[in-house]
C-alpha cells in the first residue's frame, strides 16, 4: 500500500487530486503540503512511496524541489503535475530527475495511470515530451538561447513574458525586488535582448508562454 504527498500551493487542487487517488486501493494515504518548505519538511519526517508536485509555488518553486529531493532521496519517485505544457517544463521537469510530467488538464485516469507507472520504478513521458527529450539530444549542438537560463530565471522570464511585473514576481516568489531584478538582467544578457518588449516577443516566437 503507497503512500502519496502532493505538494500544491492550491487547497483546491490538493483536494481534487486526493479526491482522484483516494478510490485507488492500492495507496494507503495521501498527505498534503502547501509549500516547498513544508514539501520538504514532511519528507523528511516520515517516509513517502511517491511525491506529486506542482511547479509554480511560492519560494524555490517545483523544479528546486525536484533537484534536491533527488539529491536527498534519490529513490523517491516525483510526478509532476502542472499548470505548463509540455513544451515549457517538461523537459526540464525530467533532467531535474521527475520520474514523470503532466498537465493539469490530463484526465483523471491518466493521473492514477501516470502515479502507478513512476511507483513501480518506470517513467511517465508521453509521446510529444519522449520526441522533445531525443530531439534535444540529438540537436545538443544548437541549443535555443532560453536552453541556458536556469530554472529560477526560466520560470521568472515566463512571468516577465506574461506581462508581470518585478513587484508582482517578487511577490509571488516570496523573493526580494533586487533579486528579481538580478535574475531580470541575466535572463537580458542570456537571451541576447535589451528591454522587456523583447523578452516577451522571444518567449512568444519559441512558444514559451501561451
Amino acid at each position: 500500500m503507497a503512500k502519496i504527498l502532493v505538494g500544491d500551493d492550491h487547497p483546491v487542487v490538493r483536494k481534487g487530486i486526493k479526491q482522484i487517488l483516494i478510490e485507488d486501493k492500492n495507496i494507503s494515504f495521501i498527505g498534503e503540503a502547501c509549500s516547498p518548505n513544508e514539501v520538504m519538511e514532511m519528507v523528511k519526517k516520515q517516509h513517502w512511496d511517491a511525491v506529486i508536485l506542482d511547479i509554480t509555488m511560492p519560494g524555490r518553486g517545483g523544479l528546486e524541489v525536484t533537484k534536491e529531493l533527488k539529491r536527498e532521496y534519490p529513490n523517491l519517485p516525483i510526478l509532476i503535475l502542472s499548470i505548463h505544457s509540455e513544451e515549457q517544463y517538461g523537459v526540464r521537469a525530467i533532467k531535474a530527475g521527475a520520474a514523470g510530467y503532466m498537465t493539469k488538464e490530463s484526465a483523471p485516469e491518466e493521473l492514477v495511470k501516470a502515479l502507478r507507472r513512476i511507483l513501480g520504478g518506470g517513467k511517465y513521458l508521453s509521446a510529444k515530451l519522449t520526441d522533445m527529450i531525443a530531439f534535444g539530444v540529438q540537436q545538443n549542438s544548437t541549443k535555443p538561447l532560453h536552453a541556458l537560463l536556469s530554472d529560477r530565471e526560466y520560470q521568472v522570464m515566463q512571468m516577465i513574458a506574461t506581462g508581470q511585473t518585478v513587484s508582482d514576481i517578487a511577490d509571488k516568489l516570496a523573493l526580494s525586488v533586487k533579486t528579481v531584478s538580478t535574475y531580470r538582467s541575466r535572463i537580458i544578457q542570456k537571451l541576447k535582448v535589451k528591454t522587456t518588449a523583447e523578452i516577451v516577443r522571444y518567449a512568444l516566437e519559441n512558444k514559451l508562454v501561451t
